[in-house]
């Protein structure tokens, strides 16, 4: 467990905040900022630090290797890939890989339990981009070792994301402003991201957490689809309320992180989806592993197999489990399918049409996702389609999560889900005093809705973001 939320919002942060303001100097602010993330993570993590550390270290020493301009370098970049992807494989997989050869062989072989990291997934993917862009130019190595510990250990998105590939904040390590302005949309982005997964993601998080725990037999149609829009909002949420959070407390700090999310279930189909959803993990997959195996240009076949790998390691790159890998595979052969004439939409023109069928490919798709195992997802699924039993305990077992305060912030979430602000902020561009008065009102709103996050975080019980234990 990291910082509780109350802690790092009422005590963690204020204090690093304001030591960072009045620090002078941008080397003793970045060693601020190092200091406290190494505290934020081992606060949870006392001993899983060290791996941290040795990521950060071995990946430092790696970019000075393959810096050089000589034979050698492609020699240290392959080593440096074989060592990021040995420790996810060993801390993340080891077990995985033992019980599926102990199923294949009918070995009884001891399986290792080893406790995940929490953010291996994410820290690994961010030192290995920095090896890689040094190989590749796209930016220079590192010789101060502090510098690339900031960059894969900085805490608001250093447990779950967005993933920052080093070339996008190279230059704002050594040399950024930090603004009376930036701050406060900073705080006020933060903010959102709270609310998104305190208000919103919790409370989704409840009806989730009640279907999939019930029986299969007491789930019909009716429940088995409460409980699956609960969990695609919940996620959505959670996940893009922390990139939220996250981007807010780098602007704070006078960081520019990228967008990871754009509104994914406005998507009209799965490939458009996934330029929407989690957008760093999946042009990250495009930059360093797509693209490096030939993307589309080695023909159609080809090109079929890069994105089966792709999707294949994007879900198991979310957790050691078929589910997952299942998940992947399923949004890889309908991005597949849908660039093919045997699409059944290739010639349907009407755009709510291709939303709807992207929503309950991605709404089905996730059951599996949040399914504890594979035949739980499989079953839910099929309850989804054939679930007709309307008896007494499936419709008081329907009818039981469906509270005022769930129906209410279901209808906000599905409205919020939608791109409404960007068509207000549109708006706003050609009408500047009503420009001017929203931003005025937003500050003060923004800080009513963090009270009331506060007020419920004080009254609720520890819920950690779904993407802490990936």
């Amino acid at each position: 467990m990291v910082f509780s939320s109350m802690v790092f919002i009422c005590v963690f942060l204020p204090i690093v905040f304001i030591l960072y303001c009045v620090i002078p100097s941008l080397k003793l602010k970045n060693l601020l900022l190092v200091l406290a993330s190494l505290i934020f993570y081992a606060y949870g993590e006392p001993v899983y630090i060290i791996l941290m550390l040795f990521s950060s270290f071995i990946n430092y020493i790696f970019g000075l290797f393959v810096g050089k301009e000589n034979k050698s370098a492609k020699v240290f970049m392959i080593l440096a890939v074989a060592v990021n992807i040995g420790l996810l494989a060993v801390f993340k997989y080891a077990g995985f890989f033992m019980e599926n050869l102990n199923h294949i062989t009918g070995l009884t072989l001891p399986v290792p339990q080893i406790e995940l990291p929490i953010g291996i997934s994410f820290f690994t993917f961010q030192a290995l981009s920095y090896v890689i862009d040094v190989y590749r130019k796209q930016a220079g190595k590192q010789r101060n070792f502090g510098n690339i510990l900031l960059y894969i250990s900085f805490f608001p998105q250093l447990i779950a994301g967005p993933i920052v590939k080093y070339h996008d904040i190279d230059k704002e390590i050594n040399s950024r402003c930090q603004t009376p302005e930036g701050v406060a949309k900073g705080i006020r982005r933060f903010i959102i991201g709270l609310c998104k997964k305190v208000i919103i993601a919790n409370t989704m998080g409840i009806t989730a957490d009640y279907v999939f725990g019930l029986e299969l037999s007491s789930v019909n149609i009716a429940s088995a689809w409460i409980g699956a829009i609960a969990y695609a909002l919940q996620i959505y949420y959670d996940f893009s309320g922390y990139s939220d959070m996250a981007i807010g407390l780098g602007e704070m700090f006078g960081f520019h992180f990228k967008e990871n999310f754009l509104h994914p279930y406005s998507a009209e189909s799965i490939k458009k989806f996934w330029r929407k959803w989690h957008i760093s993990l999946s042009t990250w997959f495009k930059e360093y592993l797509y693209i490096p195996l030939g993307g589309n240009r080695k023909g159609k076949v080809r090109t079929g197999v890069n994105k089966i790998i792709v999707f294949f390691c994007t879900g198991l790159w979310h957790g050691a489990s078929w589910n997952f890998v299942l998940w992947g595979l399923i949004h890889g052969l309908f991005s597949m399918l849908e660039e093919t004439r045997f699409f059944p939409l290739q010639k349907v023109k009407t755009r709510w049409v291709h939303h709807f069928y992207t929503l309950v490919i991605v709404i089905v798709t996730f059951v599996l996702f949040r399914s504890e195992t594979l035949q739980q997802g499989v079953a839910l699924i099929g309850r989804m389609f054939t679930g007709f039993q309307f008896t007494a305990v499936t419709i008081s077992a329907m009818w039981e999560p469906l509270t005022p305060k769930f129906l209410f912030l279901i209808v906000t979430a599905v409205i919020f889900a939608m791109p409404l602000l960007d068509i207000l902020k549109q708006y706003l561009q050609n009408h500047k005093k009503a420009a001017a008065l929203a931003e005025v009102v937003s500050y003060p709103g923004t800080l009513i809705l963090l009270l009331i996050c506060i007020l419920d975080l004080s009254s609720a019980t520890f819920n950690p973001f779904i993407y802490f234990r990936f």
